[in-house]
């Protein structure tokens, strides 16, 4: 299938694949964790590797497990699962804009591998919306990498989860190793807005139920990085309106 890609697709892949392979150690670390966590559960194997492979999302992962152990309704543990999941709506809505012209079964399989980390390194690239030749094969590049890093990762914390100990401190491993790719990130004042209120408001909100945090984390980020940006355009508004008055009081042939 491979050797079937065009040569820019084919050169696109393997740019996906080298983008996202500095967030490989991350991904394993956090993979590696939520199958030892999901192991050591009350699920049995065979419901963790389901969940794996079928849900993909770590955080919703780890936070309805102690939900099942609980046996609360199941009602209560989708929801928990959709608010903490929330941020992928917008990471979709961010992607919709480029992959609008692919049929809906092809664009439900985009966003099945879509991630927070790919969705960040996408948008990074500032690809133009719409078609444009390799955009998509650079998106498979990461999505596989991504996908296949935390499948092998999380398939092996479930199989071999007897052989950690818990105070081994995985988990902040993995928060540890994602902190760079975050850092890195940070390249506009919305960008930095973003991230800096986020903090702010997931501390504050850290004991509400159902993870509400995060979901209200992600909305604070837009809202500070819309305006931050809403802020910029009306600022450079009003100095190019200045420069043009000033260059007409300079030269007032000019104006008619």
């Amino acid at each position: 299938m491979f050797d079937r890609l065009s040569d820019t697709n084919r050169r696109a892949f393997i740019d996906g694949v080298k983008t996202l392979s500095p967030a490989v150690p991350a991904t394993f670390s956090w993979g590696l964790v939520t199958g030892i966590a999901m192991a050591k559960s009350v699920l049995t194997v065979p419901q963790a590797l389901g969940m794996s492979l079928a849900a993909y999302a770590g955080s919703s992962q780890l936070a309805v497990l102690p939900l099942f152990a609980a046996k609360l309704p199941l009602w209560t543990i989708l929801l928990t699962a959709a608010m903490v999941n929330l941020r992928f709506v917008i990471f979709s809505a961010g992607l919709a804009p480029h992959f609008a012209y692919l049929p809906l079964r092809r664009r439900l399989v985009l966003g099945y591998f879509n991630g927070d980390i790919i969705y960040l390194m996408f948008s990074k690239r500032n690809f133009p919306v719409g078609y444009q030749p390799g955009k998509e094969a650079f998106f498979w590049g990461m999505a596989a990498t991504s996908w296949s890093s935390w499948q092998v990762s999380s398939i092996a914390g479930i199989l071999l989860a007897s052989l950690f100990p818990d105070n081994w401190g995985l988990e902040l491993a993995g928060t540890l190793a994602l902190i760079p790719l975050i850092v890195s990130a940070i390249a506009t004042r919305s960008t930095l807005a973003a991230v800096g209120v986020a903090s702010v408001i997931a501390l504050i909100t850290l004991d509400l139920p159902y993870r509400l945090s995060l979901p209200l984390a992600v909305v604070s980020a837009l809202l500070a990085g819309t305006f931050v940006d809403l802020m910029a355009e009306k600022m450079g508004a009003r100095a190019k309106s200045k420069a043009a008055s000033a260059a007409s009081s300079k030269n007032p042939r000019s104006v008619r």
